[in-house]
């Protein structure tokens, strides 16, 4: 009788998978690298809408990158798990030597590897369009970029394990497409005053304006740590009491 591999070896084997998963998938990759990229040739090269003061490339490059985050950890992964649970895998996945805790730290670390790779593809980008971020303010906004991570693979998993996979589906797109515009890709101070409360109440507005403070060497808005904090326990807490493996 053959033994199982020891949890590591399992939970990176996990995380190949849900890699190469997303990579292969059309729709993904449409909505974590090429709608972020045309959003970025369109905010840098273009005139409108107002992005305040700076550069353009400055200031729309950490907004894309915020988008990127959550385009991976809260989309895709909502979306995707939503399905796979209507399909009975992730209950099947939950009964083998993974277990339920080796699945979702690959599927974790799965969005890591596809992260970093948006990373490296809009952030090419942003430089050959002539982004210069503060060097400084770099580990900050990783820092910042794994905070939001976290806190959108959290919501994912309370939308994917509380509503039937269609359901997900067209909330977790109209969330994206919602978030777009509070505070994500566009500053918040450029808002009216009325949408830019709502936008600082969201994760999606904080995670852009902290990747943009911290990109451009500007004070840390530390209201939107707590907003992100917030979001993420709130997320945790919901898909620990609600999050159902099948349906």
């Amino acid at each position: 009788m053959s033994l199982a591999a020891p949890p590591r070896q399992r939970i990176l084997a996990q995380a190949g998978f849900e890699t190469r998963t997303l990579l292969a998938n059309g729709e993904q990759l449409l909505v974590a690298v090429v709608l972020p990229a045309l959003a970025l040739l369109g905010l840098a090269l273009a005139s409108a809408p107002d992005l305040g003061p700076g550069r353009r490339v400055d200031v729309a490059t950490p907004g894309v990158l915020a988008l990127a985050v959550i385009s991976t950890a809260f989309t895709g992964q909502a979306i995707a798990t939503g399905f796979d649970r209507r399909s009975g895998m992730l209950r099947l996945l939950g009964t083998t030597p993974l277990g339920r805790d080796g699945l979702l730290a690959g599927r974790f670390l799965g969005v890591l590897v596809v992260e970093g790779l948006q990373v490296v593809i809009l952030g090419g980008i942003g430089l050959a369009l002539g982004w210069r971020p503060d060097a400084a303010g770099l580990p900050l906004a990783v820092l910042w970029l794994l905070l939001g991570t976290a806190t959108f693979v959290a919501l994912a998993l309370l939308l994917a394990g509380t509503l039937r996979a269609e359901g997900v589906l067209a909330i977790a797109n109209l969330l994206w497409v919602l978030m777009l515009g509070l505070g994500v890709l566009l500053p918040i101070d450029r808002l009216p005053t009325a949408l830019g409360a709502v936008a600082r109440c969201t994760p999606g507005g904080a995670l852009g304006e902290l990747v943009r403070a911290a990109t451009q060497g500007l004070a840390t808005p530390w209201w939107g740590v707590g907003v992100l904090l917030g979001w993420l326990v709130l997320g945790t807490a919901g898909a620990l009491r609600w999050f159902r493996w099948s349906d």
